[in-house]
C-alpha cells in the first residue's frame, strides 16, 4: 500500500527519561522492505541498556523494541518472500543469504547488517517520523510501535498457527541464551555448566544446557528469588556470590573438582565475564560472553587461556536468524522448547513505562505488551 500509516509508538526522545506514547507516521515500504503490524512485543534488557546505560547521543530520538511478532501489512517492490497476512518475527540480525558471512557455516553475522553505527544501535535510515522529526529505528526494527518497516533481510516467516504473544520472545532473548549454550559453547552430554545471571537470557542458557544433556547446571545470581525459576528450566545447583567471602570462581572450583566444563556470562558485566572464565577448568574450559556492554574492556592474565581454555562471544546465540527463528518456533510448537515459562507479566502497550521499570528493578523475567484495538 502507498499510504503513510499513523499509529501509536513509544518514543524515547532522550536518554534516561521515560518513553512517551506518541502518534507517529510510518512510511510505506520501499524496495525490498516489508511493513509489519506488530501484535506483541516484549521488553529486553538491551532496550534498557541503550536508554539508561549506553545513552549514545546520536541514538535519539528512537523507537526502541526489538523482540516482537506481527503480521505483514504490505510489501515493497521486489519482495517475493512475504505477502500481506504472513505471520512474521522481525530480526535485529539480518540474514541476506548472499554475502560471504551468510554463506559460511562459521558465523551468523551478515555483511548487510547495520552495524556501522553499533554504538548508536540504529542505522541512519528510518521510515518513522514524529512531529516532523526523523525517529531512529532501534537495531533497524523498532517494535515499540503498532507498525514498523523493516528490510526483508530482517524478517522471517513463521508457522501461521504460532501464538504471537508467546513466540515474540524468540526474536531475541530465548534464542540468544539457548543458542549460546547449544551453538556457541556446544555443551555436551554429561558436562558441568555454570550460568551467570538469571534473567531471560540466562534462563534460556540453562534450558539450552539441559537440552544438550548437561548433568550439572550451576545457576549463579545475586538475587536468590531467581533460583526457583532456574530450577524450572533445569538448574541443579544454586550459588549466590554474596553468600561467600571468597571469589565465586574459587567456590565453583571447589564444587566441581577443578572448574566447570562450560560457563556462560549472561549479565554484560566485565568483572563477571572474568569470573566466568576463571570458573572453567583450565585444561578445556569454554566460557561464552553473552551479555552486552560497550562501557568497559575485559581483561585476564594470558595464563588463564594458555593451558587450554577458550573464551568466545556470541550474538543471537549463533543462530542464522532467518533460518533459526522458524526452527525455534517449530520446536516450541512441538513442545521441545519452553517459552510460556519466561512470561511473568502481560500488559497493554500503554503500560510500557511500567514494564520498563519492572525490568530495570529485576521484578520480571519477560513482560509481553500487546496492542489493544
Amino acid at each position: 500500500s502507498e499510504t503513510v500509516i499513523k499509529c501509536k509508538a513509544a518514543v524515547a526522545w532522550e536518554p534516561n527519561k521515560p518513553v512517551t506514547i506518541e502518534e507517529i507516521e510510518v512510511a510505506p515500504p520501499e524496495a525490498d522492505e516489508v511493513r509489519i503490524k506488530i501484535v506483541a512485543t516484549s521488553v529486553c534488557h538491551t532496550d534498557l541498556y541503550h536508554l539508561f546505560e549506553g545513552m549514545h547521543k546520536d541514538g535519539f530520538p528512537v523507537v526502541l523494541g526489538h523482540e516482537a511478532a506481527g503480521i505483514v501489512e504490505s510489501v515493497g517492490s521486489g519482495v517475493t518472500e512475504f505477502q500481506p497476512g504472513d505471520k512474521v518475527i522481525p530480526l535485529f540480525l539480518a540474514q541476506c543469504r548472499d554475502c560471504r558471512f551468510c554463506k559460511s557455516p562459521k558465523t551468523n553475522q551478515c555483511e548487510k547488517a547495520w552495524s556501522h553505527r553499533a554504538d548508536a544501535m540504529s542505522p541512519l535510515r528510518s521510515r518513522l517520523t514524529c512531529k516532523g522529526k526523523k525517529v531512529y529505528q532501534f537495531s533497524g526494527i523498532s517494535t515499540f510501535s503498532e507498525y514498523t518497516v523493516v528490510k526483508q533481510i530482517n524478517v522471517t516467516k513463521i508457522d501461521p498457527a504460532a501464538p504471537l504473544d508467546k513466540v515474540c520472545l524468540l526474536g531475541c532473548g530465548i534464542c540468544t541464551g539457548y543458542g549460546a549454550a547449544v551453538n556457541t559453547a556446544k555443551v555436551d552430554e554429561g558436562s558441568t555448566c555454570a550460568v551467570f545471571g538469571l534473567g531471560a537470557i540466562g534462563l534460556a542458557a540453562v534450558m539450552g544446557c539441559k537440552n544438550a544433556g548437561a548433568k550439572r547446571i550451576i545457576a549463579v545470581d545475586i538475587n536468590p528469588d531467581k533460583f526457583e525459576k532456574a530450577k524450572v528450566f533445569g538448574a541443579t545447583d544454586f550459588v549466590n556470590p554474596k553468600d561467600h567471602d571468597k571469589p565465586i570462581s574459587q567456590v565453583l572450583f571447589e564444587m566441581t573438582n577443578g572448574g566447570v566444563d562450560y560457563s556462560l556470562e549472561c549479565v554484560g558485566n566485565v568483572g563477571v565475564m572474568r569470573s566466568a572464565l576463571e570458573s572453567t577448568i583450565p585444561a578445556w574450559g569454554v566460557s561464552v560472553i553473552v551479555g552486552w556492554t560497550t562501557l568497559h574492556d575485559f581483561s585476564a592474565p594470558p595464563g588463564d587461556l594458555i593451558a587450554g581454555r577458550t573464551w568466545k562471544g556470541t550474538m543471537f546465540g549463533g543462530f542464522k536468524s532467518k533460518d533459526g527463528v522458524p526452527e525455534m518456533v517449530n520446536a516450541y510448537m512441538n513442545k521441545k522448547l519452553m517459552v510460556d515459562e519466561f512470561i511473568t507479566d502481560n500488559m497493554t502497550f500503554d503500560q510500557i513505562n511500567d514494564a520498563i521499570e519492572m525490568m530495570k528493578h529485576g521484578k520480571c523475567i519477560r513482560t509481553v505488551l500487546t496492542f489493544t484495538e
